[in-house]
């Protein structure tokens, strides 16, 4: 192991320790063993506990039942023992025996990376369908660990015939109990997948352009969220604040008015369990128009993290959505030159850059519209209200009683009016 790195701590309960693996031949060029390290205890704190020691353990062959060689997982144990430790978090994925083998050999509780991000989406949920999500993906975790509760029963010796020992039995009811709450979960998420669809259906009949916030987690999103529509969204400086779409409309500086969700935000290795249990929140990401993907200036780590971004809008589906690309937190920053990406720079928190990221909104979607002149009789209010919501006026006169607009429109929204209002 490299050298020993003590925190200072004041707090001895719990008392936790974070391991990040270094796996030869996997390295990232993006981001340093140390960044992942420091991620990785950002993490475990996320649960508010404190992490009085944490290492990077490099390794060049996988031991298949502790992950570690035999020499790390003894040295570790005394590490264990002379801090008292009460959980190690491996920042990597262990399978099920190696969990339990490295527990019994640590004498204390083991977490891998993915026990680790449920344990904080869990916390975080507030929202129904937030903790029928978590609960879902927390099920599909627990499936492949049933064994390790039963170790101590007898698995097959006292079968008779083709039935199992009292031990297997127990695993098999365990599986069934679980695969029935999944079921349970399962339906009650389809409600709220069916609920949002509804509500998608809606704003997409009524030709409202939809924009999804996406990045990584704590990168700013809530805090550009109500930054832009000045709607509470519960911004918080901490890992994964937001779980549950936040939906609320955006007028924008023409007038009009599109729909804005803000969305969980994404990590490295993000556990597929999660992916898969939260995908009816994620489907706001699929179903918009123009994705907004917001970085983290002030983070060194930001390149790595507007990949890790993108890895997982393939994973979900969305990755041929347009993208504006918002460079946040441009206020903590002591130098501009130092940054690498290219976007809107902005700060949420002051409000600089935003007008400017509105104008890039309008500028997006006028490529896709057509410029229509019209004249609106001064009695019909109604239409020129619906013009000015749905589309953007360029140029509007009022001569006597009658109405001359250049409204640009998209060619469906422009058959919906001439419907809706029977234009020819």
């Amino acid at each position: 192991m490299n050298q020993v790195k003590v925190h200072d701590w004041t707090v001895k309960p719990p008392c936790v320790a974070v391991l990040h693996v270094d796996f030869k031949g996997k390295e990232s060029l993006l981001r340093s063993a140390d960044e992942k390290l420091a991620e990785a205890v950002n993490l475990f704190e996320a649960l508010e506990v404190e992490v009085v020691y944490s290492d990077i353990v490099r390794l060049s062959q996988v031991n298949s039942h502790t992950l570690l060689g035999k020499g790390k997982v003894e040295v570790f144990a005394g590490t264990c023992r002379d801090l008292k430790l009460d959980a190690v978090f491996v920042d990597c994925d262990l399978t099920p025996s190696q969990q339990r083998n490295l527990e019994k050999a640590w004498q204390v509780k083991v977490l891998d990376r993915t026990a680790v991000i449920l344990e904080i989406f869990a916390s975080r949920a507030q929202t129904k369908a937030g903790r029928l999500q978590v609960s879902l993906a927390q099920i599909a975790y627990q499936q492949s660990r049933l064994v390790r509760s039963w170790t101590h029963l007898e698995r097959q010796r006292g079968g008779l015939s083709k039935v199992g020992g009292p031990g297997e039995r127990q695993i098999e009811l365990d599986r069934r109990m679980l695969l029935d709450k999944a079921k349970v979960l399962r339906e009650k998420l389809a409600q709220v997948k069916q609920e949002r669809g509804v509500q998608r259906s809606a704003r997409t009949k009524q030709h409202i352009l939809q924009i999804a916030l996406v990045g990584y987690t704590n990168a700013g999103k809530s805090t550009l969220f109500e930054a832009l529509t000045g709607h509470e969204a519960g911004s918080e400086n901490k890992l994964f604040a937001t779980l549950d779409p936040l939906v609320r409309k955006l007028k924008l500086l023409s007038g009009r008015e599109v729909v804005l969700s803000d969305t969980v935000g994404f990590i490295s290795d993000l556990p597929h369990e999660l992916v898969e249990a939260f995908k009816a929140t994620l489907e706001e990401v699929v179903a918009s128009d123009l994705i907004l993907q917001v970085h983290d200036a002030s983070s060194l780590e930001c390149m790595a993290q507007a990949d890790d971004v993108a890895a997982v809008l393939k994973q979900i589906g969305a990755c041929s959505i347009p993208i504006i690309h918002v460079v946040n937190k441009v206020d903590v920053i002591e130098c501009r030159d130092d940054i690498t990406l290219e976007g809107i720079y902005c700060s949420a928190l002051t409000g600089e850059g935003l007008e400017e990221l509105q104008q890039r909104i309008e500028e997006h979607f006028a490529h896709v519209e057509v410029v229509h002149e019209l004249e609106i009789s001064a009695a019909e209010g109604k239409k020129i209200a619906w013009l000015h919501s749905h589309g953007k006026v360029v140029e509007q006169s009022l001569k006597e009683q009658t109405w001359h607009l250049k409204v640009q429109l998209e060619s469906s929204v422009w058959q919906k009016y001439q419907k809706l209002f029977d234009v020819g």
